[in-house]
């Protein structure tokens, strides 16, 4: 059996890259290392893939520690023939530590990294492992693939700390058999050693593997096959292809090795949702997996996760007769579709992946992809009126113009830059930004008119843009006590009819909530709601006027895929209660209320009423013991109005 060795790389006399000058290629990404690490190697599984396959390509990260079982092999198999000095040659030391932690990307339904083992007779087509082993810069060779020249695999030799990754492999052959391939890179830094004829200098690239050659191979079939297992590398099966890329020693960023997993699992969906989701008639393109230490962690699903639920049905949207097809006027071209969707939400809570997407607790964003359907960015567009409010939208370049937006595009492939084109490519990049920015100003427009698909009155757009400033007044209705966030009052004060609102948005939420109730057989009732009546008690007659106590303001929250507002209340007083809810339109600045909709605007609609174990009673009234237990009217408010919430109370008289 051959015994793998290091090889390192003496400057040739006809010159050669340092291993410095291959590492600064990716420059310094706005990104950090790990979610570069699944941008670029997701981009590299998914051009690999088996185009004829029917199942989707399988894409994993796992994060574990070589165990007491294999570490001998690392120690003696991985430091033989290596450079003597640990400032050469980081691995030395990271392998003496005792304990090694690794990072592996695997990706199987993909071709793996076949082809000839050495560049000078890559002359063919199929020239995958000297593209990713030996060589630097190479163009794309796949049609609307995702990468461009290749630089992205530095990602792997930055993120490990010694600058060292394992090649585990396995390809068709011309023959159409398979074979296992295994190969070690490192990628480090220039230096000078002595040897025995004098100084000589060395470029920083070394690999490790068959040096019986004129060049270091690959171990290959059985033997690169037990070396992976004594390594402790997962095998491939019997009929399967593909590649894993393990990073030695990887920079976690100063996470835990589960954080770690957690925020690659993250990221994994705000990066790659769209080969996660399931189109029509289509399966999803790729199926995601992490794990630490053996233990599976999961990769949140992305029409489930807020807010990227938005930015699917914006993908649906851009994919159906919604969407808008983009065009430059001069020169012609169609640009490609875009789609967006706008929605009453809760904010949310911004997350570590989020927030170096600059998607804070606001989602007013454009996603840029290229045919491939790899998110390039998420463009920013300007906020909404209301922190209530977001919109998300997807732009899609068309084929014919897919090399023109990939040539905009840094190494690190997450944005497009016009002025690093000629034209007319700046000109389509520089009009695509233009043409979204414009529809972005239909969507929030305020000047009145209907679009195609709205309702004949532009209901909102007067209410959206003064729903901010709705102020937040406390007010007392007859037979109602209002309540601060947070307190319970229970005085009730007989008066005219009073409103307390909060400022939000799209909506803005309203209070205007009288209670009536009496338990005599008649009501009696004055004012909008408020009700007189005597019940008998131990002591004789008495007044007992239900009301409702409000808890909090209304605030926004999700029940299942569906936006609503929600009021908190209890009732104090005791008997069984009937409780109603009043909802009508606030007009903002004018002290009025709208409660019969225009021709074809939509008016807010009650949902149901919640108990507090949660159980939802899905009818216009609803019976309530009164007592301290809280209970929540769900409603679905208007798009773009200050939805006004008013619950009515009265008692159910027993015969």
């Amino acid at each position: 059996m051959t015994s793998p060795r290091w090889y390192s790389q003496p400057y040739p006399p006809e010159g050669a890259s340092a291993a410095e000058g291959i590492r600064k290629q990716l420059g310094s990404p706005e990104l950090d290392l790990l979610t570069v690490l699944v941008r670029e190697s997701a981009q590299n599984s998914w051009d690999a893939r088996l185009t004829l396959s029917p199942t989707p390509v399988d894409y994993r990260i796992d994060i574990w520690t070589v165990g007491p079982a294999h570490m001998s092999t690392w120690r003696d198999a991985l430091l033989a023939g290596a450079p003597a000095g640990t400032e050469n040659f980081p691995l030395r030391e990271t392998i003496k530590n005792g304990s090694v932690r690794v990072l592996a990307v695997s990706d199987r339904g993909t071709r793996g990294l076949g082809g000839p083992t050495r560049a000078d007779k890559a002359v063919g087509p199929e020239r995958d492992f000297v593209s990713f082993i030996r060589n630097i810069g190479e163009p794309r060779d796949k049609v609307l693939g995702g990468g461009t020249y290749g630089f992205g695999k530095g990602i792997f030799y930055l993120l490990s700390k010694p600058g060292t990754v394992l090649v585990h492999t396995r390809c068709r052959t011309p023959k159409g058999g398979f074979e296992t391939r295994l190969i070690g890179c490192t990628l480090w830094e220039s230096y000078v050693a002595v040897e025995g004829n004098g100084d000589r200098r060395f470029t920083g690239r070394h690999w490790w593997g068959d040096t019986s050659g004129d060049v270091v191979e690959p171990l290959v079939g059985n033997e690169a096959e037990v070396m992976a297992h004594r390594l402790g590398l997962k095998s491939f099966g019997a009929d399967e292809t593909g590649t894993s890329l393990i990073v030695v020693d990887p920079n976690l960023d100063e996470l835990t090795p589960t954080d770690a997993v957690d925020y690659l699992a993250e990221t994994i969906t705000w990066h790659l949702w769209p080969k996660m989701i399931a189109v029509g008639d289509r399966p999803p393109a790729m199926r995601f997996s992490v794990s630490c230490d053996g233990v599976e962690r999961a990769v949140p699903d992305p029409r489930e996760t807020r807010p990227l639920d938005m930015f699917v049905a914006a993908y649906e949207a851009m994919t159906g007769p919604e969407g808008l097809d983009l065009e430059c006027r001069k020169p012609k071209r169609h640009l490609g579709r875009l789609g967006l969707v706008k929605r009453i939400r809760p904010p949310m809570e911004p997350s570590r992946a989020s927030l170096l997407l600059d998607i804070d607790n606001l989602v007013h964003h454009v996603c840029l992809m290229r045919p491939a359907e790899l998110v390039v960015t998420y463009r920013p567009g300007p906020k909404p009126p209301s922190e209530n409010q977001g919109y998300a939208g997807v732009f899609r370049a068309d084929e014919a113009l897919d090399e023109v937006y990939a040539k905009a595009e840094p190494p690190t492939h997450d944005s497009w830059n016009p002025q690093s084109l000629e034209r007319p490519g700046s000109t389509f990049v520089q009009t695509t930004f233009r043409r979204i920015d414009e529809a972005l100003d239909g969507l929030l427009s305020l000047e009145g008119v209907a679009r195609p698909g709205a309702s004949n009155v532009a209901l909102g757009a007067a209410s959206s843009l003064f729903s901010g400033l709705v102020g937040g007044a406390w007010g007392i209705g007859g037979a109602t006590a209002y309540t601060t966030p947070g307190s319970e009052s229970r005085s009730a004060q007989a008066a005219e009819s009073g409103r307390g609102s909060s400022a939000g948005g799209a909506g803005a939420l309203s209070r205007s909530a009288d209670s009536a109730a009496s338990p005599t057989t008649e009501l009696e009732t004055s004012g909008t709601g408020s009700a007189r009546g005597h019940v008998d008690g131990e002591n004789g007659p008495h007044p007992r006027r239900p009301r409702v106590v409000y808890v909090g303001d209304p605030y926004f929250d999700e029940r299942g895929d569906v936006s609503v507002l929600v009021q908190e209340f209890h009732l104090p007083v005791s008997g069984l209660q009937r409780v109603r809810a009043d909802l009508a339109v606030a007009l903002p600045g004018t002290g009025g209320r709208e409660t019969d909709p225009p021709i074809g605007a939509s008016m807010p609609a009650l949902i149901g009423w919640e108990d507090g174990d949660g159980s939802l009673h899905a009818s216009e009234t609803c019976v309530v013991e009164g007592g301290e237990t809280p209970w929540r009217a769900l409603v679905r408010p208007a798009p773009d109005t200050v939805t006004e919430i008013a619950i009515r109370v009265e008692a159910v008289h027993h015969q």
